[in-house]
């Protein structure tokens, strides 16, 4: 069913949607007014006192009924946030807050990612979530607008995954999953707290044959968190984590005229090129925690951690037959570290409070980028010749601090600044292809401020305003040309630079919560694409880019085992003022910008929309638990409108509604606890595309949903 993002009929849809379906388990981890967040301040805080948009999903959320293999199924339900499953897991998925991150084409853009306070997220600005298992997470936050600029490099968002600490005693537990297309997944996982140290250790194997031809995938994740007080007032946490992907097929995107033929097959060249993607990294880190005075806590971080990548291309051969082609094999090996550490004193101060944060940031990358044809000979999807060989250091150095005061009881006023610095430098080893030795600087000071005025004890108003800014990632700066004639990164990019406002009303009882908030922002210098050809894109900034739109989401807990949630999203995401796009070769620099363009060129006009951000999006659900029975039971719909697959909105995927419904058994003695879970997507058996490439150069834009889907789950734990 295609949604034409008409206000009226979404209100109706929407309200409509709430009295069939109400909500889902989410409700019982979110409906509280007190919820506790931690990254709008660095404070544990309820999230109802705050000037921001910021959801917290709690475990049950993550793990019942769910498969805890993609953040897509956790985040389904939070306003703002779109996370789109590509069925291709050679890419991340496609995720994007209001609006930014949707025009990435590898990684996550535009969004900060931590996983224990330690950054998924590289300093450049892009990152990856494969290294984030879910098994052993507690809860997830997510925090939209303004406030997210200070967390450095970013002016989406910032998602932050939380390792779930060990139970008094010990525990041993096991979980096997299966269900349609030979999707497995085993895990153990083993925790405790004996006094002397907490612990939880997790490791999990996952496995398909996937929806699409040449999909097949398999992943090995491990992550383990020890707490061990060190005196009266601190304690030292060690986090590791490690994932492993052998080799994971990517099957491209398909044209249109190939989806209407056959959803299910492989893009062109995949198979002949054998496209895939493999990796492995490993990450470890340190936060010592120490409450220095009455008044006085000190948080320190430090984290080191390798990431090897090795991507095989479709790219034709005959399209590396360029002199100067970078070939058809990516293969990244990335060493980082990086510390944090920060200082909160709060205290009493003229009959008022005050809570000042105050720290240090520093994040540092070595990437080795080399480039090999994707043949040998007449062998096809092998590495043949280098191409590309260069070393490439970027780090961030930044310092922030933020205030929060308490002038009296009704009101609650929030400030803070980052002054961030980022460098970056690269040194080609094969000089007539990897281009001179070059270097750029980006600095930005980020201001942020925000106001909560408590009207009643049910009801919160706020206000907040923020700068953000966006440096090009590594990924954005790789090439200058497609054919490689300009070689050398395309340190002419400057970073986007963002004004975001909210205004927002946060209100509810212990059963019902609602949060409404508005927001808008506008951007200069924003990163698109000028070509995209043959596997490489060249980007360029635009002028303007601007986003205006609302959240709105309802959570309820009722009597008798009834609970829902309902969250909606408007955004207008479009261009602000025109500019051009090179859509075939050569893409030379134009001679006379403001004059007739080339027939090579095409125009992106004030007023199109950003690819890949729908204009409306529903979720609604119900849930029932029975506690005699240890029984629950989850029915939720989802709702998304068209999606356009380029700057120029030359074509889009249509809207849709899929509705999925789980349920599920828990059993527990003194020792032992046991839970079975069923569930199934895509009741109704729609086909729909569930994401787009986006600005794919040979119009192979479309990456299909599978049909109806089902998963079975079985778990057993046992303590002592």
């Amino acid at each position: 069913m295609s949604m034409r993002g008409r206000t009226g009929v979404w209100v109706a849809a929407l309200l409509t949607g709430w009295g069939i379906c109400g909500g889902s388990a989410v409700a019982e981890d979110t409906a509280q007014l007190d919820a506790i967040v931690v990254t709008a301040t660095r404070v544990a805080q309820s999230s109802f006192e705050l000037p921001v948009s910021v959801d917290r999903v709690g475990r049950r959320a993550i793990a019942d009924g769910q498969l805890q293999v993609n953040l897509s199924e956790s985040l389904i339900a939070v306003p703002g946030l779109s996370v789109q499953s590509r069925q291709n897991y050679a890419q991340d998925l496609q995720i994007s807050v209001r609006g930014f991150g949707a025009r990435a084409s590898f990684g996550v853009r535009g969004i900060r990612l931590y996983s224990d306070g330690i950054p998924g997220t590289m300093p450049d600005g892009q990152g990856q979530f494969s290294q984030f298992d879910l098994g052993s997470a507690d809860h997830i936050e997510v925090l939209r607008g303004p406030f997210s600029a200070l967390y450095g490099n970013s002016s989406g968002g910032v998602i932050a995954i939380f390792t779930e600490s060990g139970k008094p005693g010990s525990e041993v537990g096991g979980t096997a999953e299966y269900g349609t297309f030979n999707t497995q997944r085993y895990a153990l996982k083993s925790e405790g707290d004996n006094g002397v140290v907490n612990y939880v250790v997790d490791a999990a194997h996952f496995q398909t044959d996937g929806y699409r031809f040449h999909s097949d995938a398999e992943r090995d994740n491990f992550n383990a968190k020890l707490l061990i007080p060190t005196g009266d007032k601190s304690k030292l946490t060690m986090v590791a984590n490690a994932v492993e992907t052998p080799s994971v097929q990517d099957p491209l995107g398909l044209t249109r005229a190939q989806m209407g033929a056959d959803a299910r097959q492989a893009g062109t060249g995949a198979i002949l090129y054998n496209t895939r993607k493999s990796l492995d990294q490993e990450q470890l880190g340190a936060i010592f925690e120490d409450e220095l005075s009455a008044t006085d806590d000190l948080s320190a971080m430090l984290y080191t951690g390798h990431r090897a990548t090795t991507q095989f291309q479709g790219i034709p051969r005959a399209t590396q037959g360029a002199p100067l082609s970078p070939g058809g094999v990516i293969d990244l090996d990335r060493a980082f570290w990086g510390i944090d550490t920060h200082l909160t004193d709060s205290r009493e101060l003229a009959g008022t409070h005050l809570q000042v944060v105050a720290g240090l940031n520093y994040d540092d990358l070595a990437e080795a980028r080399r480039g090999y044809f994707n043949f040998v000979g007449t062998a096809l999807g092998v590495a043949g010749d280098l191409r590309r060989d260069e070393a490439n250091h970027v780090y961030d150095f930044d310092q922030y601090l933020q205030a929060q005061w308490d002038p009296d009881a009704r009101w609650r006023v929030i400030g803070g600044v980052r002054n961030n610095l980022v460098q970056l430098s690269s040194h080609g080893h094969i000089a007539v292809l990897d281009g001179a030795d070059s270097s750029v600087r980006y600095s930005s000071v980020n201001p942020v401020g925000g106001v909560t005025f408590r009207a009643s004890s049910a009801v919160n108003l706020y206000g907040s305003y923020g700068k953000g800014f966006e440096t090009p990632t590594l990924n954005d700066l790789a090439y200058r040309s497609v054919n490689g004639s300009l070689p050398g990164l395309n340190l002419g990019l400057k970073p986007a630079r963002s004004n975001n406002y909210e205004v927002g009303i946060k209100a509810g009882t212990k059963r019902v919560r609602a949060n409404l908030a508005a927001f808008y922002i506008s951007t200069v210098d924003e990163l698109a694409v000028l070509q995209n050809s043959g596997g490489r894109s060249v980007y360029q900034n635009i002028n303007s880019t601007n986003r205006r739109g609302l959240e709105f989401e309802l959570d309820a807990n009722w009597r008798g085992g009834f609970s829902g949630r309902l969250a909606y999203t408007y955004i207008r995401a479009v261009v602000g003022q025109a500019y051009a796009t090179c859509v075939a070769a050569p893409c030379n620099p134009l001679a006379n910008p403001g004059g007739p363009l080339p027939a090579n060129y095409k125009t992106v006009n004030a007023g199109d929309y950003l690819p890949a951000v729908a204009m409306n999006s529903l979720y609604a659900g119900a849930t029932w638990s029975y506690s005699p029975w240890g029984f629950s039971t989850t029915l939720e719909t989802l709702g998304r409108a068209r999606i356009y697959v380029d700057d120029r909105n030359s074509d889009a995927a249509a809207g849709f509604w899929v509705a999925n419904l789980r349920a599920g058994f828990t059993q527990e003695t003194m020792h032992w606890r046991f839970s079975e879970f069923a569930r199934v997507e895509n009741l109704a058996d729609r086909a729909y595309i569930g994401s787009v490439i986006v600005n794919e150069s040979n119009s192979r834009f479309f990456e299909p949903a599978p049909g109806r889907t089902e998963y079975i789950m079985f778990n057993a734990a046992l303590r002592n």
